[in-house]
């Protein structure tokens, strides 16, 4: 069987349908999971009636997830074992696709059944560290916890720790400024259930969730984008280990850059020598937690830069090179650019007088893509499961989080928040969590409006958000470890 010109086998075929639909099943879950959130303020002020404030938040979700710029999703797969990464199409890397999916859907699944807004970026990077714990230890020679991407998870674990609480407290402070500023006592009060709101009220209300469901799609969007690519490499590296359109001008810039990285390392750690095996080797130790550079590091860099150099020596599209090829390419071109980043961040000393930065950018050209059908399926997926299972979410955020409903203003000071803070995320290549930021924004406009508090709801938001890491991480591990050893008792290596 043929499949976008690249050779599989049936199983594959099967293997592949299977992890696609099951990374499509995750964003529409993530669709009536989180996006109810953002449709919670237009249906409790009566702005606009559920069916149309569902299929409307569906279209804006699809239209942020169509122009997203894809630094979420490699984000996201940042955190995962680089061993796995390279290796994706192996017995391993299908047992952590499946793992980290199937238990994202199951939190979710539950959570939403108790009308609980947990947050499926928390749900989907506790079965991604699950994975990479599960795999540190079923590895032999590996220490435990080194199959952890610790900086970045720090660094995703930082937004979404420090998002809801920016949620909490701008947006009570938004509304706290608006009652200075803005003389209109019906803008407090709750919304009446059967009269529509002012038209400037109701139009500021749309905005909001427009902007919401708009910012969420173009954020979360990408999660399901970023491991349908993984899936991609792995079954069909043919077609998508190397971005394919790409010019010849492209394939020139990154063969010239290339040279004069190799150039530049090889005047200063020229006289140490590594092969090729022996470079992806050190570069892959030296991305583990942990990891120290030292002159091995630069001669890695040398000898796969120059690697690079010859690999598109005399080529104008990358086309040309075989399948396997391709794979080889984009390991090294994987490898290369990561170690950049974490040299840049560590305050590296590469070698002075050559653009470290453009390298990396035209390194990350051939590998950072995302096909325009993906971004279609995974939109379409969110934007459908937005119009479907709304109801359970928005029944806690409009009803059970304060002692009164929701009033106008604070409906219109949450969004804004939510939108703000997912849209300055999305910039920066961050995940953060709209159920977070915007059932946190409500609650700190019921704080400061002093409509009291329902402490029920919000314990049980709090146990929900305590538990979704440790629990996805066990059935992360749990899963990996069982579909790892179904697969090698199958023969896949």
């Amino acid at each position: 069987m043929v499949l976008f010109g690249d050779p599989v086998s049936t199983g594959a075929a099967f293997a592949l349908a299977l992890a696609i639909g099951l990374a499509l099943a995750f964003e529409f879950v993530n669709g009536f999971h989180d996006t109810a959130n953002a449709v919670a303020t237009v249906i409790y002020t009566n702005s606009l009636k559920p069916t149309t404030a569902v299929v409307w938040s569906g279209f804006c979700n699809l239209c942020g997830a169509l122009v997203s710029s894809g630094a979420v999703a490699f984000g996201i797969i940042a955190l995962l074992p680089t061993e796995l990464i390279l290796n994706i199409g192996s017995a391993a890397g299908f047992a952590m696709v499946f793992a980290m999916l199937i238990s994202a859907i199951l939190w979710n699944l539950g959570t939403w059944f108790f009308g609980l807004p947990a947050s499926s970026s928390h749900t989907l990077i506790g079965s991604i560290m699950g994975v990479g714990l599960a795999n540190s230890w079923l590895v032999q020679g590996r220490m435990f916890g080194e199959g952890v991407n610790w900086a970045k998870a720090k660094e995703v674990g930082l937004s979404l720790l420090v998002s809801p609480m920016f949620g909490f407290c701008a947006a009570g402070l938004l509304l706290l400024t608006a009652r200075m500023l803005i003389k209109h006592p019906e803008l407090y009060q709750p919304a009446h259930p059967d009269k529509l709101p002012p038209g400037w009220i109701r139009g500021t209300l749309i905005m909001t969730c427009t902007g919401v469901s708009f910012a969420h799609g173009s954020n979360d969007g990408q999660k399901g984008m970023g491991l349908v690519m993984l899936i991609l490499v792995g079954l069909l590296p043919g077609a998508y280990a190397i971005n394919s359109n790409l010019n010849s001008q492209d394939v020139t810039a990154l063969q010239t850059q290339a040279g004069k990285a190799r150039g530049a390392l090889e005047a200063r750690y020229g006289g140490m020598r590594l092969e090729q095996a022996d470079a992806e080797r050190e570069l892959s130790a030296f991305l583990k937690p942990g990891g120290a550079a030292n002159e091995r590091t630069y001669a890695a860099l040398l000898a796969l830069s120059g690697s690079l150099e010859s690999h598109l020596a005399g080529r104008s599209e990358v086309n040309t090179l075989p399948s396997e090829k391709r794979r080889e390419l984009r390991s090294e071109i994987y490898l290369v650019s990561e170690s950049l980043g974490k040299l840049s961040k560590a305050g590296g000393q590469l070698p002075e007088g050559f653009d470290w930065k453009a390298y990396r950018g035209h390194l990350d050209l051939f590998t950072k893509f995302i096909p325009m059908w993906v971004k279609l399926a995974v939109a379409l997926s969110l934007g459908i499961g937005t119009m479907i299972g709304w109801k359970r979410i928005v029944v806690t955020v409009g009803e059970k989080i304060g002692k009164e409903h929701l009033s106008y203003a604070q409906g219109a000071s949450a969004e804004l928040v939510a939108m703000t803070t997912i849209g300055l995320a999305d910039v920066f290549g961050l995940p953060v969590s709209t159920t977070h930021v915007l059932s946190s924004g409500v609650a700190g406009t019921m704080a400061a409006n002093r409509s009291g508090l329902q402490m029920k709801t919000l314990r049980n938001l709090l146990l929900a958000w305590v538990l979704t890491l440790p629990v996805c991480v066990t059935m992360g591990a749990g899963l990996f470890a069982l579909g790892l050893n179904l697969l090698l008792s199958w023969g896949m290596r």
